[in-house]
Order: structure tokens, then sequence, then C-alpha cells
């Protein structure tokens, strides 16, 4: 979860990833009998332990049936450190039975800093265990502790030739990035562009070879020169084989002497990525058991429902303070890897799902995610968004009471939980955190968009959410400048954010495209969002959010004045991101001089804006755009690695979480297929990435582990842009080979498909959805059909085909509503 920078106190360090050499000048012995051949004194050991010597070793029978790890504990108190030393850790330990276990040097008392944390797994016939950490503190009296809890039967530690010592050598952390040639481990489109990168220190331009699985050669060529690249500190060049179309699977690269990972060429490549992207928002739902049956290997008991040791979210008071009431707001998508649910970052989660179907509202069906509500009629997209929805409709303040019509910026818990911790075991107790202009503002946005999508299937849902809108709207206008506390950061991230003009603006153009009325048009029209530059070279995000109300004004149908202007620049922005893009070693539409937490969701929603300029536009070079910026986060990098869980031989997998922590626990599961690291962030402010990663180029800021918070999370509005673009990647599209035209007159409307390929159209379907409750009441020229607010009419036997050039027409009647914009020919969209 982003701005988690008042976390550090609270979450983990990891074990380090090997042995600690021992030093000339190492210092003297921290531990006091860690031999204990002085008995057990002075370890000390919970309640519900006894503490023994057996063969020289400390031993302690551990009760089955604990939830925690630090249910149960064994430790030694007052051991001194000191700023900037850096220590080595040793032990030797057994188990009865394999365990993962905690062992950890800690502030002794709340908040229990970490300065390490390890996680061994322990084996019968025993193993020695080595560490190296450096101090951030001088502390008198750090402690050294065993977390021994957690597992269901009863089991037996035992622990001996415990050493802290100073001195140790840093470590030097040198991560795996395997073969040189870099490559998109997925794969490529056929029609799209191609390229890898090669590490190389040589100048001189290189060979390369394309092979299929069968090692056999079947394209070659030579590479591009590009110089070093800032953001790896690497010599590089590139492979351009985009002229290779034949669809087939295990091809390799060959160059300087290297093979890269292999990957394939197909059309399909993205559907899968597609649906698993927006299914990780299932497992995501706070307050409802996530089945077995529809995700094997991930069933829990739903969380924050109130059964102890949960206290729930059915009835969660307001911090000391801030309110007399209680809500209920049980529901919506835990943010990310821990318990908290936060206003701004399920309102840009929730509008991005929302604005991927409303995109393309035919491309999405009932039954395509596999979740509960499947088979209700309703696209499961939009069933997946109203869970968040909900929780969010949830979060504002009733009428009669202070700030009526605010939205609470955030429900969390009081103090930080440690890892691992399924949500439905949280004994937290849960707080509303004070109502801000910024949390307000997104529920006014996010519901006036679920207000025109869920029309045609709930409109008393879609009603709500318009009086809700409004209600915010207007509470935002008088409350202008209740910001968040940005040292509200115990328990949860605080999510400041000083300037919400762009969240005005948002908002105002949702609430404008849904209603049409003067006061939101009034709004957009004067805000300077409207015509400044907005395209950040960062991106936008949570924080950042006028490029939310601009893409939607350029694509959603709407009357407002100078509308041709508003799509001009979005292509004037993607314009922006596909010159950084061109110039870039490594094809990423992002490159500031050091990268940002979330970086991977920056690059994406930079994606966003070149794929909307295509949208608009129908311009080739920005859908390449796109399809060439995947290939960063699917392999083609410096760490030469996929960044999305379960793609890519080479892949993510122990993202920051307390529920999907396999990693610290075999019997949790890893996050879901599908699921996107937050990657590089220059700033690399937890425990892990400050001990591994000193010194690192933006793009070796990252780490592949658990306790890695700061590199490494996953979160809803990480996902979010993923599923976006995952989706419109899946568009089967070749290469703009048809226009329409539609035109209305009253209740009847015409369309005009042309063909403006070289190749004639033999058997055509075109789908298009009406942005509202319109519907079709009969047609001619083409059998047409409708479920719910998409349409899909197919050719009649007499015009099937449309030779290069020429056009087909048909027509149909239907009820008031708005003209549609998007059109998609055999799946292809059309200009």
């Amino acid at each position: 979860m982003t701005g988690r920078l008042a976390a550090a106190a609270a979450l983990l360090l990891t074990i380090a990833l090997a042995p600690a050499p021992a030093h000339a000048d190492e210092g003297p012995e921290q531990i006091v009998n860690g031999t204990f051949d002085a008995g057990t004194a002075p370890w000390w050991g919970a309640g519900n332990l006894t503490l023994e010597v057996d063969d020289g070793r400390l031993c302690a029978d551990i009760p089955g049936g604990t939830v925690n790890p630090w249910d149960a504990i064994i430790g030694q108190n007052d051991l001194p450190l000191v700023e900037g030393e850096t220590y080595g850790y040793a032990f030797a330990a057994s188990a009865g039975s394999a365990k993962v276990v905690r062992a950890l040097i800690q502030l002794p008392v709340d908040p229990y800093t970490q300065y390490l944390a390890a996680s061994p797994e322990l084996s019968v016939s025993g193993n020695a265990y080595s560490y190296t950490f450096t101090a951030p503190v001088s502390l008198p009296d750090a402690q050294v502790a065993f977390q021994l809890g957690g597992s269901a039967e009863p089991w037996r530690f035992c622990v001996d030739d415990v050493s802290l010592k100073g001195g140790a050598e840093p470590e030097v952390y040198e991560p795996d990035t395997g073969p040189r040639v870099r490559v998109n481990m997925v794969g490529y489109l056929p029609s799209g562009p191609k390229s890898a990168t090669v590490v190389t220190d040589e100048s001189a331009v290189l060979e390369w070879r394309l092979r299929n699985a069968n090692g056999t050669t079947v394209a070659k060529g030579k590479t591009e020169p590009a110089g070093q690249d800032a953001s790896s500190g690497q010599q590089v060049q590139t492979i351009d084989f985009g002229s290779y179309r034949k669809p087939g699977t295990g091809y390799t690269l060959v160059a300087d002497g290297e093979t890269s990972r292999p990957f394939d060429i197909a059309a399909d490549l993205y559907d899968e990525l597609r649906v698993d992207a927006l299914k990780f928002y299932y497992t995501q739902r706070s307050g409802l058991e996530i089945l077995d049956r529809l995700r094997p290997g991930y069933a829990r008991p739903a969380g924050h429902l109130g059964a102890p040791p949960n206290q729930g979210d059915t009835s969660v008071p307001c911090q000391p303070g801030v309110c007399d009431y209680r809500l209920d707001v049980r529901g919506g998508w835990y943010d990310a890897g821990d318990h908290g649910k936060y206003v701004v970052n399920g309102g840009i989660s929730a509008y991005q799902l929302m604005a991927l179907y409303e995109r393309d509202r035919a491309a999405f069906g009932d039954g395509t995610l596999r979740i509960p509500e499947s088979g209700n009629g309703v696209p499961d997209v939009l069933d997946e968004a109203r869970w968040e929805q909900r929780f969010l409709l949830s979060m504002q303040v009733p009428p009669g009471k202070p700030l009526a019509g605010m939205a609470h910026h955030k429900i969390h818990d009081a103090t930080w939980t440690g890892l691992p911790l399924l949500p439905h075991l949280d004994a937290q107790p849960r707080e509303l955190h004070p109502p801000s202009t910024a949390a307000t503002l997104n529920l006014a946005a996010t519901a006036a968009q679920a207000a025109r999508l869920y029309a045609p299937y709930d409109a008393v849902f879609a009603a709500t959410n318009l009086q809700a809108a409004r209600r915010a709207w207007a509470a935002a206008k008088a409350n202008p400048a209740r910001y968040a506390d940005p040292n509200d950061g115990v328990g949860g991230g605080a999510y400041p954010d000083n300037d919400v003009t762009d969240e005005f603006y948002w908002a105002a153009a949702e609430l404008f495209i849904t209603t049409g009325e003067r006061e939101f048009k009034d709004y957009v029209l004067a805000s300077p969002h409207h015509t400044g530059d907005i395209w950040r070279q960062r991106g936008f995000d949570w924080g950042n959010t006028a490029q939310l109300g601009r893409l939607d004004l350029a694509t959603v149908p709407n009357a407002l004045p100078g509308r041709q202007r508003v799509r001009a620049s979005v292509a004037e922005g993607a314009d922006k991101y596909l010159a950084v893009l061109r110039a870039h070693p490594y094809g990423i539409p992002y490159d500031p001089p050091d990268y940002d937490w979330g970086s991977n969701n920056l690059i994406l929603n930079n994606m966003v804006v070149l794929a909307t300029a295509y949208d608009t536009t129908g311009e080739e070079k920005y859908r390449a755009a796109v399809r060439e910026g995947m290939d960063y986060l699917l392999g083609r990098n410096a760490l030469n690695q996929s960044y999305v869980t379960g793609y890519g031989e080479v892949a993510s997998r122990n993202q920051h979480s307390r529920w999907y922590a396999h990693q610290l626990d075999p019997g949790l599961p890893n996050p879901p297929r599908g699921t996107l690291s937050g990657g590089p962030n220059s700033a690399i402010q937890d425990p892990v990435a400050q001990r591994l990663l000193q010194g690192c180029k933006p793009q070796f800021c990252y780490i592949d582990d658990i306790e890695s918070w700061s590199t490494n999370e996953l979160t809803i509005n990480w996902n979010s842009p993923l599923a976006w673009i995952s989706s419109f990647l899946a568009d089967r599209a070749g290469h703009g080979s048809c226009t329409v035209r539609y035109t209305g007159h009253g209740h009847t409307g015409q369309l005009s498909i042309k063909n403006t390929g070289k190749q004639a159209i033999n058997g055509w379907s075109l789908r298009w959805a009406f942005p509202a409750t319109q519907r079709v009441r009969d047609a001619w020229g083409a059998k047409v059909t409708q479920s719910g607010p998409a349409v899909k009419a197919e050719n009649l036997h007499g015009n099937r085909t449309i030779k290069p050039g020429h056009t087909v027409t048909f027509g149909f009647t239907s009820t008031p509503g708005t003209a549609p914009e998007v059109f998609h020919l055999n799946g292809d969209r059309c200009a």
C-alpha cells in the first residue's frame, strides 16, 4: 500500500540471503549463555512454555492450537545495539516436525520495531542458520526472540549456539538476473512490435537469431546499440524481430552467446491475464467467505464480520474525538497486504474496473470471473466493482451528523499487525478515521460513474449512487480543504493529499457525463485542469486524478463544448509518453531519475493514456507503444523477471501480504495468478530493501521478498490498471481495417461499415453498447440482438462480404438514448 512510510516501525525484516562471513574485528558476544551450559537463564519463555536443557540445547514443547507466531515465544532481553554497526546473528535449531518459525531481533516494547526478522524452516535433523543486519538505531535493551506459535498440532523446539556479534561484513546482495537477452517471457502478439534487449559490454553490432521450439533458426538479424541505460546502469543493445509473425510456442532469442528465456507468439496472449487480473479482487474481499470451489487453494473464512477474535466492521466507531456514531462498513476490498480499507485507493480502483467495462461493455459478460454473483445476469466485472462501491457508499457521514455527506478517509486496525495473519483472525479494534475532502470527491466521482453504468441492471442501486454523489459533491464544496493528516499512519497508511483541485475536476467530469447538468459543465470548463498539461511524467495515481476526468470526457459520450479539443489533448499526452518510450533503451513510457513507490502501476497508467489515444484516433503508433510497454512488466527489464505472479518463467511470487504468505507459512498460498507487484522503488523504505539494495540503480531497487513492503507489495489500485491494459491488449486487433459511421434521427439509427483494409471481409459481426438503458426494437439489413446495453449486429446472407473500399449499411429503431461511439468489427476496434 503506497504512502506507508510511517509503517516502518511495525513491519518486518527478512532473512539474509547468504551466511554472514566472520570479520577479523568482530565484536564481543552479546548473547548471554547462548550455549546453555549454565542452564536456561537468562532466557525466558511465554506462560504456555516450560524451558529445559536437553542434551546441551534449550528445548520446549510448543502447544498446538495457537493462531499467531507470537502466541509462543522464547527470548532474551537487554542486548545492546549500536547505530550503524553490522551484526552477525547465528544459531542452530531443530523441530520435532518441519516448521517455519520467526527469529527476531527487536525493540522489546510496543511497537516492537524489528531490526532483523528471519523465517528459517526447521528440520528434524537440525540446521545452522546465519544472518546479518545493520542496526538503524542505538539501543541498550534489544530483544532476541523466537516466535513459535501458529501450529495446529504440538511440536518440540530446540536451539543451541545462539550468537550475536558486531563487526560483521555487510551483506552484498547480487540478484540472479539469468540470461543477458531480456524478452517478454509471456510473449508477443503476431501483428505487434517485438523487441528484446541484450545486456552486453560489446559496442559493435551483434548478430541475433530467433529459434523455434525445435531449435531451428526461423529469423535472424543485427542488433541496434542503445548505449548505457541510466535506469539500470547497463550497456544494452536492442533486438527488433517485429517482422516475424508466425504463431508458436517456445521461441527463444540468441545473441552474444546468450539464449533468452522462452516465449510465445500468439493472438490470445492476454486473454487469461485480463481475467486473472480481475479475479484478484474476489480473494481481496472483506466480509465474505472465499470459497475453494471458486478459487482452489485460496479458501478462507470471512474477515471482519465480528466472529471472535475478530471485532468486525459491522459497527465501527471513530477514532476518539472524531465522531459520536458507528458505521456498518463491512465489505469492500482489503486495500493491499494488510487489513485496511481506504476510500482514495478504493476510489481509483473501482473507477478503473468500471472504466474498463465502460470502454467496451460488449466484451464483458456474466460468468467470466467465476464469482459468487456469476449467473445473475449482470457482467461479473460490474458485480466485482459493486462489492467495493457499496463499501465506499457506507463510508459517507450520515444525514444529521456533523460533516454530513463527507466520506471518512479510511478504516483499519488501531495498530499494525504482523505477518502472517488471516483476516478472520485479526483481533485488533477497528477505527473510522476523519472525513477528508479527497475521500469525499472520490466517492462523488465513482458514485456518479456507477449511476450510469448500473442503470440497465439495477435502477435502485444506480439512483442510490447518484444521490450519494450529489450529497458528496455538495459536502466537498462546503469543506474544500479538509485534508487527511499526514501523520495518521499507525495501523494503516496515511494517504495525505493537500491539493484536491484534481479530485474536484474528476468528480465534476463524472457528474456532468452522467447528468449533463450545467453546474458540472461550468465547473469542468472553469477548472485549470481542463486545459492544463496534466500528463505527469510519473503517471497518474490515487493522489493525481485529474487525468481520470479528462480521459472519460474524451471517451464517454457527452455534450461538453469543445470535446474534440479534449480528445486532442489526450493524444498530446500520449505523444509525450510515446517519445519517452522510444528514447528508453528498455522501451518504457516512464523515465524519471528515480523510481516511485508502485512504479509498475505508474507505467501502466501512462499506458492507459497511450491506449486511450489509440481508441480516440485509431493511430497504430499508440497501440504499438502499449504492446511494447507491457514487455517491461513481463520480463524485458534489468532484473529479467515478470512482475505478475504466474506469468513468465521467473515471476514475482512473494508479494507483501498477511494471507498470501507462503514464504512465511508453507500452509498459506502465494498471491493468486495475475497479481502485480509494486516494482522498483528508489526510496527503498523497508528494512529488507535498506539492507540489501543500498545504492541501487532504479530498475534494481526491487526484491521479491514478502517483507519488502516498499518494493513488493500488492494493492487493489495496482491491479486495476493491469486489468485495464490487459483488457485493451486482449482485443482481437488487426490494423484498423474498418470505419463505422453512425447517424440517428429520433428513434431511428443507421450504421455504415466501410472496409478500409486490403482484403475482403467475408462474414461480419459488429458490436457496440448503448451508454444507458436504450433498447433496440427492430432492425433491417442485419440480424441485431441485445443483452443489457451490449448490442451485436450480424450480416445477412446478401451482405456477408465487404470488399476493400466498399460499405454496407443497416438500420434499427430503438428507445430514446445517446449515440454510441465505440464499435468492434469481428473483434477489431473500428475508427
